[in-house]
């Protein structure tokens, strides 16, 4: 349980990573699922995805047309992230765009070819999270983010796509675990440069997590959930005043710095419902509780019930082999084509 991950953060003097703790909080997982090789006039048109996709272009040139902006001309080396946007990938912006669907009908390994496949060649995928961490996840994702080859992250990302776009091609045993460690990687690296950006993400999680001067408060509350944490200890922490850290937190955040404590815990105590079978009264203990039913009466507060119920009810739903729970959504596939 927690007591274990903290004693050995504190045995190997670890440095607690907010923006790490919260992408592993949510088992964030980037899958390689497909790509396209095309040549000659190609256009396709995707609708937007329920989910975060990732592209990357491996070889030639290609437009981007997202609706209501200017066409993105995308070249070797570029990366973009998209969700929920329609957008068209072409030769040619003037060519009518067929349905993605119809271009990946069929295609058993995820690939599409247009035409000859001689000029242009693009690897996708998607993000992969567990669902129960949607609620705490909820808009730490911007919809659009293009890193283009020529950026300071550029020689990161080249390298991470040459050594996938070889993997790919290999086949060698440990292909699959290797691909998923590169766009991990890769993944890490878009975040990086959207972040470095001169544009600022909106409030929230993931403004939160990457700010400099939130990071040692924050890195606090990660490194030990159980501790009695109060406002002042948190703005000694960020060398702040404790007027001047709530104002910075909640334009930063989107919520206050107490508010954010209460929810990092209930987030965790939830994982630790939903996957082990540690009494509830430990679970309390460990993040800081002194009954089990003062945690009780704060996990109903954030969560919306108690404890007990909320962990009887995935036990039914695992036993049941459903899908159900707070904010829950069906697992998404971890492999299928672009336009999955």
């Amino acid at each position: 349980m927690l007591e274990s991950a903290l004693f050995m953060r504190e045995s190997t003097k670890m440095t607690i990573d907010p923006l790490s703790e919260v992408l592993n909080f949510a088992n964030v997982r980037p899958i390689v699922s497909g790509g396209i090789d095309a040549g000659g006039e190609w256009a396709l048109r995707f609708q937007p995805p329920d989910r975060l996709k990732f592209f990357a272009i491996t070889r030639g040139e290609c437009w981007l047309l997202i609706d209501d902006t200017t066409p993105l001309r995308l070249g070797e080396g570029d990366v973009f992230l998209i969700t929920q946007t329609a957008f068209t990938l072409c030769s040619d912006p003037a060519l009518e765009a067929a349905d993605a669907h119809a271009a990946f009908a069929g295609v058993s390994n995820g690939h599409a070819r247009l035409g000859d496949g001689s000029a242009f060649s693009l690897l996708g995928g998607h993000i992969v999270l567990d669902p129960e961490a949607a609620g705490f996840m909820g808009g730490i994702y911007p919809r659009f983010v293009h890193v283009p080859a020529g950026s300071p992250h550029a020689s990161v990302s080249s390298w991470l796509l040459a050594r996938l776009v070889e993997e790919r091609r290999s086949g060698q045993p440990g292909t699959t675990l290797a691909m998923g460690q590169l766009s991990q990687l890769l993944f890490i690296e878009i975040m990086r440069a959207h972040l470095l950006s001169s544009t600022l993400p909106p409030p929230g999680l993931l403004r939160a997590v990457s700010d400099e001067r939130l990071a040692p408060a924050l890195s606090l509350v990660h490194a030990d959930p159980s501790r009695q944490f109060d406002l002042n200890t948190l703005a000694t922490a960020a060398a702040m005043s404790r007027t001047a850290f709530i104002d910075t937190f909640k334009a930063v955040s989107g919520t206050t710095p107490m508010a954010y404590v209460a929810q990092w815990r209930m987030h965790l105590a939830a994982k630790i419902l939903r996957d082990e079978d540690t009494p509830i009264a430990e679970v309390a203990h460990s993040l800081g509780y002194g009954s089990e039913s003062a945690f009780s009466n704060a996990f109903k507060r954030v969560v919306g019930e108690a404890p007990r119920l909320y962990r009887s009810r995935f036990q039914k739903a695992a036993a049941d082999g459903e899908a159900c729970g707070w904010q829950r959504k069906k697992p998404l596939p971890e492999r299928g084509s672009l336009i999955a």
